[in-house]
Order: C-alpha cells, then structure tokens, then sequence
C-alpha cells in the first residue's frame, strides 16, 4: 500500500472525484475560469442544462470551496459567481483533461463506432444486456 495512502480520507476523495467527474460540474468550472459569471450568463453558456440542475450544481461546488457566490445589493439583487483559489487550482487538470478528449475525439469516435458495430446483435439478447 502505498505511503500516501489514507483511508480516513477515502470519502472525501470518491465525492471529490464524482464532483468533478460531473459533466455539469466540469463545465461550469471551464466558463467560471474566465471570471465572474451571472447565474443568468452561466444557464445561456452551459448548454443543456436545467435551472435546477445548475441551482444544484453551483451549491455543491460551493460547499467544496471550489465556487463563490457574492450577491450585491440592487434592486433587483445581481449575483455572480467565481472560483475560488482552490476552484482555480482544479482547471488546469479539468483543461488538460478537456484537451485530451479533443485531441483524440476522431479516436474515440472510431473506437465507439467499431465497438458497436461488433456488438450489435449482443443488445437484442436480454442476457447479453444485463451482463453488459
């Protein structure tokens, strides 16, 4: 075992890695990284996403330090959000990640398409679906 390991801190590592295995979360992280973001600007700029669903998000990231939310007082009240020094230290593994995914997009898209022109028939066996 190696001597880094910790297992006191084994759950906070599993949250850690599915908060930023997250689509939604990897996302909002990538535009925040250009500054502060109106809620409003962050829904138009996320694609596919849900009011809810971005609501819940930006809370989470909060909670884990990696977001903040300062509202100033106007009428109406304007909110924006950011990341944190700790939020800014995570978007260069998230950008070198992203880059990777497109550096190799054609890859990747060739390996899924032959993959399942291979498995094609398997889909229609039931026993095959539940193995899968």
């Amino acid at each position: 075992m190696p001597k880094h390991y910790d297992p006191a801190k084994c759950q906070t590592v599993c949250e850690m890695l599915s908060r930023i295995g997250d689509k939604w979360s990897v996302l909002v992280i990538m535009i925040l990284g250009d500054g502060p973001t109106r809620f409003s600007d962050l829904k138009r700029a996320v694609v596919g996403i849900s009011q809810r669903m971005l609501t819940l998000t930006l809370r989470a990231l909060e909670r884990d330090g990696l977001v903040r939310r300062t509202v100033y007082p106007t009428v109406p009240p304007r909110v924006e959000y950011e990341l944190t020094e700790l939020g800014q230290s995570l978007r260069e593994p998230i950008q070198a990640m992203g880059g990777w995914v497109f550096r190799n997009h054609d890859q990747i898209k060739d390996a899924r398409a032959e993959f399942d022109a291979r498995h094609a028939g398997e889909r229609a066996d039931p026993k095959v679906a539940r193995l899968g």
